[in-house]
């Protein structure tokens, strides 16, 4: 009876190890579509839902009253933000599909920019950002090429702040077509960030030093001035 009694219990436990190594995480995947404006919160953009090269996707462009929009809504740059509600992200990794080039009667130096801001304060007056520069990626100047990735951390680090102290640290060149699909994806751990573009296996970019340290909030879809953009396929993983 003892034998039994001890085989009884040693099932009991690989039944329990089982159901602990096979249930789901208690962090599970935050994902969207972006296939509706729905709840979605542009600050400095207009948004609206579109189908683009066959893909619903949500349209995000500047705003004509942007440069009249806070700090809080957008870069000191230009362009804008649009807050995820219900996102909250920390460490893990955030991956989408976007699209960016200049829009009708952009400035000549309108790049296309596109990217996703994250760890935003609650007032969303500071945050980080990585994004991309898409018409930079096939330019004949080689200088351009080298700038076709970039990270920021609005309000203090902006492009220029970041470019002037620290010139190639904080951008990269990938392979990018303006008005292509192109897939993103950022790895972060405490005040460290991992950026993939289209699935490569090697990051693009690394920064080791995220500006707002090792802190956690909402993400946001991030474009920069005189450019549309799409998004599509949000996944957030922690």
């Amino acid at each position: 009876m003892a034998c039994m009694a001890n085989q009884s219990r040693f099932a009991l436990l690989v039944y329990a190890l089982a159901a602990t190594l096979l249930a789901p995480s208690s962090l599970a995947a935050q994902s969207s579509a972006l296939d509706s404006t729905k709840d979605l919160q542009p600050q400095g953009v207009l948004i609206s839902a579109a189908t683009f090269q066959g893909r619903k996707a949500v349209r995000v462009i500047p705003s004509p009253e942007s440069g009249a929009a806070s700090a809080a809504q957008k870069s000191s740059s230009g362009g804008g933000i649009v807050i995820l509600p219900g996102t909250s992200f920390h460490n893990g990794a955030i991956e989408i599909d976007v699209s960016g080039q200049p829009g009708a009667g952009a400035p000549g130096d309108a790049r296309g920019f596109v990217g996703v801001g994250f760890r935003l304060t609650p007032d969303a007056a500071k945050y980080e950002c990585v994004y991309i520069r898409p018409t930079n990626g096939r330019a004949d100047d080689q200088l351009r090429r080298n700038h076709s990735t970039q990270y920021i951390s609005i309000p203090d680090y902006e492009w220029f702040r970041l470019r002037s102290e620290s010139p190639g640290k904080y951008e990269s060149y990938v392979d990018l077509e303006p008005g292509a699909w192109t897939h993103l994806k950022i790895e972060v751990d405490g005040v460290k960030m991992r950026f993939y573009v289209n699935g490569a296996s090697q990051p693009t970019l690394l920064v080791n030093d995220l500006k707002l340290g090792d802190t956690s909030g909402p993400v946001a879809l991030w474009i920069g001035p005189g450019t549309e953009a799409y998004f599509a396929n949000l996944r957030i993983t922690q």
